[in-house]
This record gives C-alpha cells, sequence and structure tokens, in this order.
C-alpha cells in the first residue's frame, strides 16, 4: 500500500463517508472555495491507480469507489508512523502520547483494558 498526500486522503475521506460517488458529487462535499472537477478527477484517476478506488462506468459518467477501507489505511499508517518516528516500538509511541498528556490515564486504562479483552 502506498501513502497517500493529503489532498488524495481528503477525498478518500470523503469516499469513505459517503461510499460510491461520482466526481462532482465528491465537489458538492467539499468547503469553499471549491477545487476544479479537472483537478478532483485527476485524483480520483491517481488513486484509482494506487488501488484506492475502482469505477463502474454509466456511459460516459464514472461512479467510483473504495476498494481500501478506512480501517485497512488507518492500520498501514500507524505501523508507518510506529516504524518511521518510534524505532518500530508500540511502547514508545504509547510513551510519546502520555508525554505529551494527548492521552490521559483513564485512557491508558481504557486501552490496558481492550489488550485484556484481546488475550
Amino acid at each position: 500500500m502506498q501513502k497517500l498526500t493529503k489532498a488524495e486522503e481528503e477525498i478518500m475521506q470523503l469516499f469513505w463517508d459517503k461510499g460510491p460517488s461520482l466526481v462532482s458529487a465528491l465537489i458538492d462535499e467539499m468547503s469553499e472555495p471549491k477545487p476544479p472537477h479537472s483537478s478532483v478527477s485527476s485524483i480520483v484517476r491517481i488513486l484509482e491507480k494506487k488501488g484506492f478506488v475502482n469505477h463502474k462506468a454509466y456511459g460516459k459518467t464514472y461512479e467510483y469507489f473504495p476498494i481500501i477501507s478506512k480501517k485497512e489505511y488507518s492500520r498501514f499508517s500507524v505501523k508507518r508512523l510506529v516504524t518511521n518516528y518510534f524505532e518500530g516500538s508500540v511502547n514508545e509511541l504509547v510513551s510519546f502520547l502520555v508525554k505529551e498528556n494527548d492521552l490521559t490515564l483513564s485512557e491508558l486504562e481504557g486501552i490496558r483494558q481492550e489488550l485484556s479483552r484481546k488475550k
């Protein structure tokens, strides 16, 4: 799986939220100022080449749909984050989040309980 650019990820978020969509429907969901149709269409075609979306053709109209789930991409992104910034250690990531106050003790306890249930 490849890393997405910010623009590609924004469009994938729309697919994950809305499901199958025409390019024009994606643009309707975007905030102002709305990008040109050609720009969004180009990004969607790039996403298709990267294997994130596929399409169904209805004449000259294409309806695109995600083939990589948000969960699959999240798993890939977190593994990449841990590998690139925390020397492959999930413990280092959790320690960092605790030290930066991005993770409270009650959240940490919730994670511990979730891990206990999985065992």
